[in-house]
């Protein structure tokens, strides 16, 4: 089985500022489940939704995502 590729750092970032999926969720009225599934990288937020967790988490978009270089 391929592995899954790990797009964005929400969970890594969530980690860094002592947060959790459900204070996210909550953060920006969204489903948890849905926030679990960003963590998991099984699917992804919205680039408008990335700016909105930047801003909730005090950091640059970039830090979200995995680097392609």
């Amino acid at each position: 089985m391929k592995a899954k590729k790990q797009i964005n750092r929400i969970k890594v970032v969530l980690a860094e500022k002592d947060r959790t999926n459900k204070w996210l969720a909550e953060k920006l009225d969204k489903n948890s489940t849905t926030v679990s599934r960003w963590c998991r990288n099984d699917m992804q937020p919205s680039l408008e939704t990335l700016i909105e967790i930047a801003k909730a988490l005090d950091v640059d978009i970039k830090e979200l995502l995995h680097s392609t270089k």
